[in-house]
Parts: C-alpha cells; sequence; structure tokens
C-alpha cells in the first residue's frame, strides 16, 4: 500500500503534464513525425528508476505521442495503440520493459 501512493501520484503527475500547455517550439526543434511509437531507441532507459521526468523523456525520445506507466497487477486495455509508449515498471519503480502499443 505504501508503494502504491507514491506510484499513483507519479502516474497523476504524468498525466497532468500531459494536458499542461507547453510554449510553441522553433520548427526547427520541433519533434518530426506522426507520434508513433519506436521504442528502439529509449531501450538505454531499463533498470532505471522511474521519475515523471524520465518518463516524459522517454516519450518524446520514442517520438510516441502517449504515455503508459504500469506497475505490476496492474489491469490494463488490450488495445493496440501505435502511439502509445508502454513503460512497464516492478515494485521497486524499476523500470523493466519499454515497449510500443
Amino acid at each position: 500500500m505504501n508503494r502504491i501512493l507514491p506510484l499513483s501520484a507519479l502516474l497523476a503527475g504524468a498525466l497532468l503534464a500531459g494536458c499542461a500547455s507547453s510554449p510553441q517550439q522553433d520548427s526547427a526543434k520541433a519533434p518530426k513525425g506522426d507520434g508513433r511509437c519506436n521504442a528502439e531507441p529509449v531501450q538505454h532507459l531499463l533498470e532505471e528508476r522511474i521519475t515523471t521526468d524520465l518518463a516524459e523523456r522517454a516519450r518524446i525520445e520514442s517520438g510516441a505521442a502517449q504515455l503508459r506507466v504500469t506497475h505490476p497487477n496492474q489491469p490494463v486495455t488490450m488495445d493496440y495503440n501505435p502511439q502509445r509508449l508502454n513503460i512497464d515498471i516492478d515494485d521497486d519503480d524499476i523500470i523493466i520493459r519499454l515497449s510500443c502499443g
């Protein structure tokens, strides 16, 4: 129960960060692509401790439009979303898998 509360706060922060408006980016710095996820560039984050900043960095590096962080035994939808980066973490908030869908 103790671990669920901080993780819930982390997930809530990530969701709220997605709702926040961001300043306009210079077109040279704007990310290219259609929001489709590519998990290959973020595999170096395996075994890192998840934080809100790290999760957002992973989303940006993967090119994904959406992010989902899941912990053990958390129910999730089985729909495939090519624009979503999935970050699976263990009970210690360590990243154990990064995948798209």
